[in-house]
């Protein structure tokens, strides 16, 4: 079975190379936390200093089929970039990769993902221990056990 690790590099590595069999410039900005993994940049036939289309690109890539999910700094950077940003999506990655672009991700059906972070004690759970004390020597005895 190929891990996470694995498939997020057999996913760029994936697009990459279909980012350069288009002629374009793939460039890697994962390390940088930018909302986005890859900049394809398509140079200007008469000048290849001068892009023509630029793409900032999130990579997402699955061993099988399946949902994928943006964090939250992805989100909102598509969001921000509107057509600019656009979401690759590989599927069967490790075996026959199916490449699926989407353009202007934010305008996609997105459902918000709730994550625990804290969990809280009601007051009426506090004012009605099992046992109380008002002790006020944390030393003494109680009779709480």
């Amino acid at each position: 079975m190929v891990s996470g690790p694995e498939i997020e590099l057999l996913t760029v590595q994936f697009v990459i190379a279909h980012g350069e069999a288009e002629g374009r410039i793939v460039e890697s900005v994962e390390a940088l936390n930018r909302g986005f993994d890859l900049i394809s940049r398509k140079p200007h036939p008469e000048d290849p200093k001068t892009s023509i289309d630029v793409r900032f690109i999130e990579v997402k890539g699955r061993s099988h089929t399946g949902e994928v999910a943006l964090t939250s700094n992805e989100y909102h950077t598509a969001r921000r970039l509107r057509k600019d940003y656009w979401l690759y999506v590989v599927f069967h990655c490790a075996a026959q990769p199916s490449l699926n672009i989407l353009r202007e991700a934010s305008r996609l059906d997105w459902q918000a993902v709730t994550k625990i972070e804290h969990y809280r004690l009601r007051q009426d759970s506090i004012t009605a221990p099992v046992c109380r004390t008002t002790n006020r020597n944390p030393l003494g005895k109680n009779n709480c056990r």
